[in-house]
């Protein structure tokens, strides 16, 4: 969560026993069918019917996740449960006992037939984007009739106790004209009922679903499939309109990561959420193996709504790598209502961080002073957090005080501490390798099957590369001392220093040099001081702007204008339509910015540029 490859679907063959009396000597139900009506929706919530295997117990837990991979939270998903009933084969009902928030008892278990229950959404009961306050949406789920249903599975499906390695056969009832997007495969070929098969609950948990009017697109990357399904109330966003951006984004990744990613199928859903009714609120993205959930306002302005998803997607897909592929006991086999979690959070969200902006600067996506820019908002906010507290320590402890308040160090302390391991390797392989290096070792090593035990990763860590890094995870990692970044940055010639940077070229000292037309809403420039920009093109006050470079602005759209002008470099061509005295003008010229100055990193040491150059573009 900003936040490999296992099997997306697998058909499970039942056998059964053949004889005289078929019906009497079947063998048992060997998985847990499951039934979701997404059709008849009453007091927007959703029907969902269990038939379990047949159990010899007596007594039997049917659970629904307290907590789930990828969110490192307690949210309690039972909670969105109402009605929960037991049958027996002859369909009356059976005893059951709420034991918890998250698990109902069912005694005669024996003789257990199917399990009823309604479920409520997230989305239209969250109150606040604050982080930590209720089930993050991208976790959460949606229920609006005939429109959209965001299934995260593990909002709707539970699982009995000790069986969670049982297969799932789902079975989803929705309207015609609404699809369901998900990485799984659908076995049935009609337009009103999907069918969907999982090897075990923990595979179902792992690919959401989310049905709407169809909007999507589908494109092929260095052999992996990617489907991007986009879900915008009003229609202001489309998946055609933002699928320049996500494509150009993954062909990066794809080409950054190599030989360490072997996917054949990713799938995006983009859930835009309306800020004038109960929506969604909590902002962002949880990772799944082959897939992603993301979580927007709709009001976002579509070059904005871009960049969010390039950064944010870029990051769950960095996730394929870790805690997907490389990961731990604790991960591995995933206790959801008991959790223990592991204590290595700086690689399983810190890396992947750091991969998520190293793979920008090293395929030329952003330029290196906005990397080091990158690095010290990370450092500025990592110096916020307890700088003393024991990262591993934190990790294990998440779901409690006082370490839940410092999760969010591993978005900024945690992608620094990547960030020095890299150097580090680099330093000592004389720039011939890297933290993607050990990253391709540990897969290797480990892979998505194998997990490792907690205790060995750091001993495995500087087997696979040197002394140095397993001191530095001793004494930064697992100990609390502070890292002194200055001294890792030196090692690749980057120091701290005075750095420029360009202003917006319509905002002059922290003033907007435009606003509306009272009557046309046309975009004004205002009787105040002018920047450089729009000086060096002799735009004046009074003027009113009609296009950039061919695309037109209205007020209504001023928002984009404002995001795109900020990728208006330097010397960069530029050709502006204005209105003057009621008569269209065009003006043409090269791009003169304003700048400011601040202290920030900057690479100086020219004898350190080899290495500089490996850390960043090899």
């Amino acid at each position: 969560m900003k936040k490999i490859m296992l099997s997306l679907a697998a058909l499970i063959t039942i056998y059964s026993c053949k004889s005289v009396s078929p019906a009497v000597n079947e063998a048992p139900s060997k998985e847990v069918k499951v039934n979701i009506d997404l059709v008849n929706v009453t007091n927007d919530k959703v029907t969902v019917t269990v038939t379990p295997p047949q159990f010899t117990e007596h007594e039997v837990i049917f659970h629904l996740p307290k907590t789930v991979p990828g969110t490192y939270s307690t949210d309690n998903y039972g909670t969105l449960v109402d009605n929960l009933k037991a049958f027996n084969k002859k369909g009356k009902e059976i005893e059951v006992s709420k034991k918890d928030d998250n698990s109902w008892v069912i005694t005669s278990s024996e003789s257990l037939s199917k399990i009823t229950y309604e479920v409520n959404d997230t989305y239209d009961t969250e109150k606040s984007m604050t982080f930590g306050k209720g089930i993050f949406s991208p976790a959460g789920s949606n229920i609006e009739a005939g429109k959209n249903f965001v299934l995260n599975n593990h909002c709707f499906v539970g699982y009995f106790e000790n069986k969670t390695d049982l297969p799932y056969n789902v079975t989803i009832a929705h309207p015609a004209d609404l699809w369901g997007a998900t990485s799984l495969t659908d076995t049935n070929s009609s337009n009103t009922v999907d069918v969907f098969y999982t090897q075990r609950y923990n595979e179902l948990v792992d690919n959401p679903i989310m049905y709407g009017k169809p909007d999507s697109v589908t494109f092929t990357v260095d052999g992996m499939e990617i489907l991007f399904s986009v879900y915008s109330p009003t229609r202001k966003h489309s998946a055609k309109s933002l699928s320049a951006d996500l494509e150009k984004t993954m062909r990066a990744q794809k080409k950054f990561l190599g030989a360490i990613n072997n996917n054949k199928k990713y799938t995006v859903l983009l859930y835009l959420s309306s800020l004038t009714k109960p929506d969604a609120r909590g902002f962002g993205a949880l990772e799944h193996n082959s897939s992603t959930t993301v979580c927007f306002p709709e009001v976002m302005p579509s070059a904005a709504l871009g960049e969010q998803i390039k950064d944010v997607v870029s990051h769950e897909f960095f996730h394929i790598v870790t805690p997907l592929g490389v990961h731990s006991n604790e991960i591995h086999y995933f206790d959801f209502n008991n959790p223990k979690m592991s204590k290595h959070l700086w690689m399983y969200e810190g890396v992947t961080e750091y991969f998520a902006n190293l793979f920008q600067v090293n395929q030329g996506l952003i330029n290196e002073d906005e990397f080091y820019n990158r690095m010290v908002e990370k450092i500025k906010h990592a110096k916020m957090m307890n700088d003393t507290m024991s990262f591993t320590t934190m990790s294990a402890n998440v779901l409690v005080e006082p370490y839940k308040d410092q999760y969010l160090n591993v978005y900024e302390k945690g992608a620094l501490i990547g960030m020095c391991i890299d150097i580090i390797i680099r330093e000592k392989s004389n720039g011939e390798r890297g933290i993607l290096d050990l990253m391709q070792k540990l897969t290797h090593e480990y892979g998505p099957t194998k997990p490792f035990n907690d205790d060995e990763l750091f001993a495995k860590i500087t087997e696979f590369t040197y002394p140095e890094v397993g001191d530095f995870l001793k004494n930064h990692v697992e100990g609390t001392t502070p890292i002194n970044y200055e001294h890792y940055f030196a090692k690749v010639g980057v120091v701290n220093g005075t750095t420029k940077k360009a202003t917006n070229p319509f905002i002059k000292n922290s003033t907007s040099c435009i606003t509306a037309e009272p009557n046309t809403k046309e975009i004004l420039i205002r009787d105040t001081e002018l920047t450089n920009f729009l000086n060096a093109l002799t735009i004046k006050q009074g003027d009113i702007l009609v296009s950039i470079n061919g695309k037109k602005y209205t007020f209504e759209t001023i928002s984009d204008l404002m995001t795109d002008v900020e990728k208006i470099k330097e010397g960069d061509a530029v050709n502006v339509i204005i209105k003057r005295n009621g008569k269209e003008l065009e003006l043409k010229g090269k791009a003169k910015l304003d700048y400011t100055e601040s202290k920030g990193y900057k690479f100086l040491d020219t004898s350190k540029e080899m290495l500089k150059n490996a850390w960043l573009k090899k």
